[in-house]
């Protein structure tokens, strides 16, 4: 017995076991051991949602949910968004480090280089009917994307899977725009590579007969924060979609349209949308309080409030509540921003919700931000994939090259019928 260890009684045998403690955990296959009578497999854990489970081990982001603290490679998120740009935060998620100036150049030239997409790809999205859904048309093109570059195959190779990285870190926001403009019945706009990432990308969205599109330098730095806000959150729903399925040793172009499809889940990515239609339903401050009467009573549902992970003040949605401020001084005042800062102000100030831990999270504002943009919720989600890509690549990575991962394959519990009898269908 040592003090880094967990001693357990087995009441059904009497047998007291030893399991090692490691980073605050346990190995669950120590508990296979742990056995009522041979052939039994041993005990496992039932642990729906993972809500007490740690699948992997990384070093790409840390969060401390009840100090709100949020890091990207040991760099707190408050640093990087005043003082980065997504490109830089890509490159430190995916290879471990800031670039120095050379390989920060390097990077971002490589990445403008692969902004184009193959022709047939462009002719594949145009045919998605007029009101397909922009996460629908990006999950798929993302796929497709495989097929356009069969050697993806080679996740082994070293070279081969830089080049897949940085073409899918310049590709999205084009495939992501394509999708936009589909859905409005407008020419695709081609990437602007004299631009920034995001400046080109609102370029793509928004350009229309002028020679040159300009975005106002706020919004541009706006956009620019909210990517490297959403650029990575640890082993989160879609991360874990990307991992389990790049552990068969797919693609990443197949694997990231895995997590494209975890994030379409409206309890993923659609949270934001979530906060205007419950923000609408308000419809002005003087309703805030009923409302959250309502919400006390078990009547309402307080969206944008409250994280499984952050028992504290989100550190990115104090971050947005300042880019929201340079986004409205463009685009004027969300008259939903009233009823928002209200509703804010009174629920950190209730006992009712501080006792719950229940505070702002980054989708509580950011949803404001994109409609000011003038992006219709559907491409919410959208906006939310072209940033996360850089995250799911730099987990994809450390996946590969981590030796504890095998083939994502849990236990399950059976509790349906045995040995039932087969009866020829016309005696049934």
């Amino acid at each position: 017995m040592t003090e880094q260890s967990l001693t357990v009684r087995d009441n059904r045998t009497g047998k007291d076991f030893d399991l090692a403690i490691t980073d605050g955990t346990i190995r669950a296959a120590d508990l296979k051991q742990i056995s009522a009578s041979d052939g039994d497999g041993g005990l496992a854990t039932y642990d729906p949602g993972f809500v007490n489970t740690a699948s992997c081990r990384s070093s790409v982001t840390f969060i401390d949910g009840d100090k709100g603290i949020l890091e990207y490679r040991g760099y707190p998120i408050e640093q990087l968004a005043e003082q980065s740009n997504y490109l830089e935060v890509a490159y430190l998620l995916v290879n471990g480090k800031l670039p120095n100036k050379a390989e920060y150049e390097a990077w971002a030239h490589d990445v403008t280089y692969h902004t184009f997409v193959h022709e047939n790809l462009k002719t594949f999205m145009q045919g998605f009917r007029y009101d397909a859904h922009p996460m629908g048309m990006l999950l798929a093109s993302v796929g497709a994307l495989s097929t356009f570059y069969p050697e993806s195959r080679n996740i082994f190779d070293e070279e081969s899977r830089a080049l897949q990285i940085r073409r899918l870190i310049a590709k999205m926001p084009t495939l992501g725009a394509f999708a936009f403009r589909h859905a409005q019945g407008k020419p695709y706009v081609y990437p602007d590579n004299e631009l920034s990432y995001t400046a080109n990308f609102l370029s793509m969205l928004f350009k229309m007969s002028e020679p040159k599109y300009a975005a106002d330098d706020r919004l541009v730095r706006a956009l620019e924060i909210l990517f490297i806000l959403h650029a990575d959150h640890e082993q989160n729903a879609s991360t874990n979609a990307v991992r389990a399925i790049g552990s068969t040793q797919v693609d990443p172009y197949t694997a990231v349209a895995g997590g494209i499809g975890a994030l379409y889940g409206p309890l993923h990515g659609g949270a934001n949308e979530a906060v205007l239609k419950m923000l609408r339903r308000i419809g002005s401050v003087d309703n805030v309080g009923s409302f959250i009467e309502g919400v006390k009573n078990g009547e309402e549902r307080l969206m944008g409030f409250g994280h499984r992970v952050y028992k504290n003040y989100d550190p990115r949605a104090k971050i947005i509540k300042k880019a929201a401020d340079d986004v409205f001084e463009v685009t004027g005042i969300n008259p939903l921003l009233k009823i928002a800062v209200e509703l804010e102000k009174i629920a950190l100030e209730d006992e009712y919700f501080v006792s719950r831990k229940l505070y702002p999270n980054v989708d509580f504002y950011s949803g404001l931000i994109y409609e000011a943009l003038q992006f219709p919720p559907e491409m919410f989600t959208v906006l939310f994939a072209i940033p996360r890509t850089s995250g799911w690549l730099a987990q994809w990575l450390e996946m590969l090259g981590d030796g504890d991962q095998k083939i994502a394959r849990p236990k399950q519990i059976y509790t349906g019928a045995r040995g039932v009898q087969y009866v020829p269908m016309g005696d049934r």
